[in-house]
């Protein structure tokens, strides 16, 4: 069927349904209703599309076109629930278990008819890291079979005033029911946190400025007067609770408060441009990352038994297997979280293992370099070099590790940058979840990381060209088909670390494994002897240096507008010939 796709944002559940309709045969568009109805209206109109299908809508479709084709919805909330809000109240009700429905478009909100719905489990995760995971799962195949019905033309949507269904209106979930009491405990703490972890955020005053705190990790030590901050660590900022303690990945500062950067980054770096509290005493001025009042208290890399601190970059042994375990907000990986995960990297290689897992958390692999950092930059051009030869580095340490085979699992999603990580390593794990974006088009730029290293000798010279240039995302399975994955894992979001660790056990132990290390070593040698790597970098590089360095280049207003989450560029982002 010719299917479009309307959409508010091309999100992570937009690019999986996208991606798992091609996959069925499907020809499938896309336009962003954020561009106004008019573009809605043009597309159904140049496209005829025989179904209209809208996995993630912020506003109304055009009653024209809901009333003249089957259009269908992706409610994330069981039949009956309506509103705009569904999965914030789940979560502040501590649901253990949520649905989401497929309907049709009509008048009222979320009434319509239904054609397919599931349920997932809520487990204690940020309400995105939900969304992109145990949410996207049940709606994805939700997608699928709604589209196999309308297909076969011969199953009857269902009433949602059907006897059985209870119907309940949900008001948007407003700032007022976010607010954080410090004195409440932990758990409640966390909970609204994890809420609002990436949009909107949960706002709050901290040194007498407005912000919004994203995403929340527990403390196991630290202890304080509620609300008082206590420490920083790797960007992130540590606040007390009644209980306990909390760690705050982002800040974002208001729109109206002034700050030339009002969009998410590392907690730390925003409070170092915030003046010191009453009474912290003089001090030295704080650097462009961290306030200077406030201790850096970092985690050993190995966590001790018994202690449960959050950390974004982990390290851990079993025999003769080693992993090492990163998560960082929203996949973005920035020069000073490359550099840490390096300094991770070089010493698990000085651990005597055979074996060495990158990677193996639900959710996000890597996206690649921090565009918000750059943006808030005072060198935007600067930091886009820096954080690109730190991910060069990183990268290139992995092609080089020759003496034990090196498995990249990918929980969740990756792009650009981060799928080139992934590629770097011998074997790559995905869970059949996940959705690589192995291309950098739609930031304006040539890419780097070793990808015209990478990518041909794995997916040949024709595909590598065709899979950077059109842009598209790609499933777990036709990563697979194709050659960037070389294992799936049909596992839940939370039993992905558990079937990794079982899997590399039995690659730990397979008697072969010495032969196929020493036969990685002599290929890496070969490479180097027909085109060194620095080469590769070199030719990279090269290109990109011209484009960060250009004022002119595309790359910058990109740039500026993904991070501000402005629209730009054209309604179709797929259609052939899109300006990038």
């Amino acid at each position: 069927m010719d299917i479009l796709l309307v959409v508010s944002a091309f999100n992570s559940l937009s690019q999986r349904v996208y991606a798992e309709l091609s996959d069925e045969g499907h020809r499938v568009d896309v336009v962003l209703a954020s561009h106004g109805p008019d573009a809605v209206r043009d597309a159904v109109r140049e496209m005829g599309p025989e179904l209209i299908v809208a996995p993630m809508l912020k506003s109304a479709l055009p009653e024209d076109v809901w009333r003249e084709h089957t259009c269908l919805i992706v409610h994330p909330g069981p039949p009956g629930d309506r509103g705009p809000s569904s999965l914030d109240w789940a979560i502040a009700e501590e649901a253990c278990e949520w649905g989401v429905t497929v309907l049709q478009a009509e008048a009222a909100m979320d009434a319509g008819d239904v054609w397919a719905d599931g349920s997932f489990p809520v487990p204690p995760v940020g309400k995105s890291d939900l969304y992109r995971n145990e949410l996207s799962d049940a709606a994805t195949a939700a997608v699928l079979l709604a589209v196999r019905r309308y297909a076969d033309g011969s199953y009857k949507p269902r009433p949602q005033n059907e006897p059985g269904v209870h119907v309940m209106w949900r008001d948007f979930f407003r700032q007022e029911q976010r607010r954080i009491d410090w004195h409440d405990d932990t758990a409640t703490v966390l909970r609204k946190l994890r809420g609002a972890d990436s949009q909107p955020g949960v706002r709050d005053e901290i040194c007498g400025r407005e912000v919004f705190l994203h995403g929340g990790h527990p403390e196991d030590r630290l202890r304080g007067e509620p609300g008082e901050l206590l420490a920083t660590r790797a960007g992130a900022v540590c606040r007390a609770t009644r209980d306990g303690a909390v760690w705050i990945p982002e800040l974002r500062p208001r729109k109206s408060s002034g700050d030339p950067a009002p969009f998410r980054r590392p907690a730390a770096s925003v409070l170092a441009g915030f003046p010191a509290p009453p009474g912290s005493g003089p001090g030295m001025p704080g650097s462009h990352d961290r306030p200077y009042w406030l201790p850096e208290i970092a985690a050993p890399l190995e966590l001790p038994p018994g202690r449960t601190t959050w950390t974004d970059i982990r390290y851990r042994q079993r025999g003769r297997i080693g992993f090492l375990s990163f998560s960082f907000p929203g996949g973005a990986m920035s020069t000073t979280h490359c550099r840490r995960l390096l300094a991770a990297w070089r010493y698990a290689l000085t651990r005597p293992t055979s074996v060495l897992v990158l990677g193996g958390a639900r959710d996000f692999f890597s996206n690649g370099i921090h565009l918000n950092v750059i943006e808030a930059s005072s060198d935007p051009a600067g930091e886009s070099w820096s954080n690109l030869n730190a991910m060069n580095d990183l990268v290139e340490a992995v092609l080089r590790t020759t003496d034990r085979l090196v498995v990249a699992a990918l929980g969740g999603n990756a792009a650009a940058g981060g799928v080139m990580l992934a590629l770097a390593a011998d074997e790559v794990w995905c869970r059949t979840g996940s959705v690589l974006n192995p291309h950098y088009r739609n930031m304006g730029l040539h890419g780097s990381e070793y990808w015209t290293y990478s990518l041909p000798r794995r997916v040949g010279a024709e595909t590598a060209e065709r899979l950077t240039t059109e842009a598209r995302p790609v499933s777990a399975a036709t990563a697979e088909r194709i050659g960037l994955v070389d294992r799936l894992l049909p596992v839940a979001s939370q039993d992905f670390a558990a079937e990794v660790e079982r899997l590399v056990a039995d690659l730990a132990d397979d008697p072969d494994l010495p032969r196929r290390i020493t036969a990685k070593a002599t290929a890496r040698h070969a490479d180097e002897l027909h085109r060194p790597l620095a080469e590769y970098r070199r030719a990279e590089l090269a290109r990109m240096r011209a484009v960060f360095f250009d004022p002119e280049a595309p790359y910058h207003a990109l740039r500026s507008a993904f991070v501000r989450k402005l629209p730009t560029g054209s309604p179709r982002p797929l259609a052939a010939g899109h300006a990038r």
